[in-house]
């Protein structure tokens, strides 16, 4: 079964609310070069809903401490505050988002739309790799990107703050950098010797989410309603829909790891192959046929992977000994 023939069974046969062709879609994205069982994007679809609705009971515990009804953004920003990196991302595309919004807003009111626009292409190729270097010094004007401020920063405690410098990057920027060149490095690795029709695929396959275009079918499968009454804006089911995304490729990189330590396992005890009693690995003749393609990851894969992401701090536990409490560690966000 091919990837096209894998979305094909997943659009037929899957119930209105399930997700399984996004994630089929983001594990092809995120290096899973083979055909998953159903089994598979079913675990992790199941794994991204739960940590989705543990989201939403936690933000909502956060916003009944605020004394408010309806969770927020900061909510959100707050469960992830110890990830410097998925922070620093996630400002990003918000800030990104409020300059497409800008240039669409100026676009519908007319007058100066068409150099709005112009800047905000320039921008947007500028932040993905591709086109011009960037925007002029007008253009940069126009389509500046509005700062994220955090509910636990200082400056959010002002209304007026000083202006800061565009050059200056903070740790949590370097790091979001680093991370970014890897996972493009990544890519660049996976698509170099791609045909142009498996490219364009790929391309297509990289644009899959959770909540584009299927806001109501979301807060159906995440729980709205039944977990908390509080109507979402559209700020908070587009920040849902990035960490999905972050929740999938996180899983499916942490259980391709899983499987190349398996396989590394496997081909150095020789796959179970004996010979007078002593395990011996085949090795390839000059007329053998051409190996098989990559396995994809199975169930026990993910499994491990989600494990390995949900370790909690070993201090806490070790804190317990000799004693008759149970350790209980809290579920983690991927």
């Amino acid at each position: 079964m091919t990837i096209e023939s894998a979305l094909a069974w997943s659009t037929a046969t899957l119930s209105p609310t399930s997700f399984l062709t996004p994630v089929i879609q983001m594990m092809f994205v995120s290096g899973e070069t083979g055909e998953p069982s159903p089994e598979t994007t079913t675990l992790i679809e199941s794994i991204v809903q739960d940590q989705v609705q543990h989201m939403l009971r936690e933000c909502s515990v956060l916003a009944t401490r605020r004394g408010s009804r309806s969770i927020s953004t900061d909510d959100l920003f707050m469960l992830i505050r110890h990830d410097r990196a998925k922070i620093s991302r996630l400002r990003h595309f918000l800030q990104w988002k409020d300059v497409r919004r800008s240039v669409k807003d100026s676009d519908d009111k007319g007058g100066d739309a068409g150099a709005d626009v112009g800047a905000g292409e320039d921008l947007a190729a500028g932040v993905m790799g591709g086109g011009p270097a960037g925007p002029g010094p007008e253009a940069g004007k126009k389509a500046k990107r509005a700062k994220v401020d955090l509910v636990w920063e200082v400056q959010s405690f002002f209304n007026e703050i000083a202006p800061q410098k565009d050059d200056v990057e903070d740790e949590e920027e370097e790091e979001m950098n680093y991370a970014t060149l890897q996972r493009l490095k990544n890519a660049d690795e996976r698509t170099k010797n791609m045909t142009r029709e498996e490219y364009v695929h790929w391309s297509d396959c990289r644009q899959a989410s959770f909540t584009y275009r299927k806001g109501k079918r979301f807060k159906e499968w995440a729980g709205f309603g039944l977990i908390t009454d509080s109507k979402p804006s559209d700020d908070i089911i587009d920040i849902l829909g990035f960490l999905t995304f972050e929740i999938v490729q996180t899983l499916t990189e942490e259980a391709l790891k899983v499987k190349d330590a398996e396989d590394l396992y496997k081909k150095e005890s020789g796959a179970g192959e004996q010979m007078n009693g002593k395990k011996r690995k085949r090795e390839r003749g000059l007329f053998d046929p051409p190996e098989e393609a990559r396995e994809p990851v199975q169930p026990g894969h993910v499994q491990e992977a989600y494990r390995r992401l949900q370790r909690g701090n070993l201090k806490a536990k070790a804190m317990l000994n000799f004693t008759r409490n149970a350790h209980r560690a809290a579920l983690k966000l991927v």
